[in-house]
């Protein structure tokens, strides 16, 4: 779900166009972001899936007992967004952080279920994942949707904003493509490279 991480960024910069578009991309992955030297510590895991077929896109369950457990996820999304606050104001802080927090509930319909609810899996509560990546058609179908939604509408905001501010649009044409590409591009790596 990494592409449509961020084609999610790229639809609320579309909306909030005061938000720093840098901000909205680091906030889609922060949970990532922190989830990497977790995982190099051993603190946090991979193991493949029983029921995948191969170690493709989606075959892993994530261990990712703090990160992205609901209270982890909330508290990592906050403490983000409370960054951004003395330099942007609240309301960009507010954004950012609900942002951040997107990330989770994008995990929560295609991961399997290995989203804990408190960290460390406290109280042994049943684990959360609609387990969309079972059908990796599906889910790259999805995220796909994401990706091409986010960007169209960020590309279609650009182009109005140097209208409004009687600039050419040739560079906002070029910026919302090339963003385009690169969604797409991270699609295609993140599904194949997998397969």
């Amino acid at each position: 779900m990494i592409a449509g991480h961020f084609g999610l960024a790229a639809a609320v910069k579309a909306r909030r166009p005061a938000v720093p578009l840098y901000a909205l991309m680091l906030a889609t992955a922060w949970l990532d972001i922190v989830f990497v030297p977790l995982l190099l510590a051993g603190v946090e895991g991979l193991s493949k899936a029983p029921d995948a077929a191969d170690a493709g896109y989606g075959a892993a369950f994530i261990h990712a007992w703090y990160t992205h457990s609901l209270l982890g996820a909330l508290a990592l999304s906050a403490l983000f967004g409370a960054f951004f606050a003395p330099r942007y104001g609240r309301p960009v802080a507010v954004v950012v952080g609900a942002v951040a927090f997107s990330h989770w509930l994008l995990d929560l319909v295609v991961h399997r279920p290995d989203l804990p609810l408190l960290p460390a899996n406290a109280l042994d509560l049943p684990l959360l994942g609609f387990g969309l990546w079972r059908y990796p058609v599906a889910s790259a179908g999805l995220e796909l949707l994401i990706v091409i939604a986010g960007f169209a509408l960020y590309w279609q905001g650009a182009v109005a904003a140097n209208r409004r501010a009687a600039k050419s649009v040739g560079l906002a044409h070029a910026i919302g493509g090339a963003a385009f590409a690169a969604g797409l591009v991270v699609l295609a790596v993140d599904f194949f490279s997998a397969g």
